[in-house]
């Protein structure tokens, strides 16, 4: 079932929390929207929901337009943040909710909950209450709850926030298997970037009410068409500067740096990013390759060794500092604090904004 937003808006009061938003999710898809706290995506997925009532626009379905009609007719299946499950009901109970609610013949109850709950790994735990369960397997009930009924749509707000990290990147994982064995069309919410990156199709990325990208995961993190999608997904090193007469240099308060793409005439201010592992040492590279790169001097400043990769926070000229990030260093090869080295980078990985 495809989803089609068309010029929806929404009000509380004086906030306008969406302005004119218009997507288009495909048949199937895992669409995410994602964004900073109060940027708009909850309000938007409850007006998917039928949860608010937008000022304007349209939301339909395939080809039947919902917006006007009440969220249970809507045939979507929602997993909220807080997993919202009965606390006096089983497991079993829980998950046959909405069955019981649609009037579902009672022969058929039992095979569809024992299904969802297969298909969620609760088996053997029906008759469990939920005070019973970890936050992981809670979760687990709220989305056979919304599978269970076989919507067309699953709408997900924000449902691994409550959990521990290690445990959200296995449910994440988990989701992601479910929804493409179902085929099913979900519209996921989330602030946070790594979750987006990882289990999404497409990614819409969100602020102060309006969509500001849509994309593939790459395109966003790699092609970020502003700075707020710059700076929210990821880290980046931004920079404000002058072009100079060279039209492949801008210079950045005492240092001039190599920017490809973008040409801009002599004395136009410009601002431009660069990701912290696009930059590279010597000993990386052929010396033809550093002939065709961008380099920097800079000393080290702080070095903090993760494992399976070390950042640096490297100083390049006075007030101004630089990221940068290797992956698969070994300890003795590890950069020291104090030490000064040349680093380049590829000036068509430098972002123009």
């Amino acid at each position: 079932m495809s989803i089609r937003i068309v010029g929806v808006s929404k009000r509380f009061g004086a906030l306008e929390a969406v302005k004119d938003v218009s997507l288009e999710i495909g048949t199937g898809e895992f669409f995410t929207l994602l964004g900073p706290s109060g940027c708009g995506k909850t309000t938007l997925l409850r007006s998917i929901a039928g949860f608010n009532q937008p000022e304007t626009g349209e939301i339909h379905f395939g080809e039947k337009r919902v917006d006007k009609i009440s969220a249970h007719k809507r045939g979507i299946g929602m997993v909220f943040q807080n997993y919202a499950v009965f606390p006096h009901l089983t497991v079993n109970d829980n998950v046959a909710y909405g069955l019981k609610a649609r009037k579902v013949p009672a022969e058929e109850i039992g095979s569809k909950v024992e299904r969802a709950l297969q298909m969620v790994r609760l088996g053997g735990m029906e008759q469990r209450l939920p005070n019973q369960l970890s936050g992981g397997q809670l979760q687990r009930v709220a989305i056979a709850r919304a599978l269970v009924i076989e919507p067309q749509v699953l709408l997900m707000d924000e449902p691994l926030s409550n959990l521990d990290a290690k445990l959200r990147v296995e449910m994440r994982s988990e989701i992601r298997e479910l929804q493409r064995q179902m085929r099913i069309t979900t519209l996921y919410v989330t602030h946070d970037q790594e979750e987006a990156l990882s289990i999404s199709d497409r990614i819409a990325v969100m602020n102060l009410g309006v969509v500001e990208q849509v994309g593939k995961p790459w395109e966003i993190y790699n092609t970020p068409v502003n700075r707020f999608v710059a700076g929210f997904i990821g880290t980046t090193n931004f920079f404000e500067g002058t072009w100079t007469r060279d039209p492949e240099r801008v210079q950045v308060g005492e240092v001039e740096m190599r920017v490809g793409g973008d040409r801009r005439p002599a004395g136009e201010k410009t601002s431009f990013s660069i990701r912290p592992e696009a930059f590279k040492v010597a000993e990386q590279l052929t010396e033809a390759e550093k002939r065709e790169m961008g380099s920097l001097r800079v000393r080290i400043g702080k070095v903090e060794y993760l494992g399976f990769m070390t950042k640096y926070d490297l100083d390049l000229a006075k007030n101004l500092s630089v990221k940068m990030v290797s992956y698969d260093v070994l300890p003795t090869a590890l950069r020291k604090e104090g030490e000064t080295l040349e680093i380049f980078y590829d000036p068509k990985r430098v972002l123009v904004y």
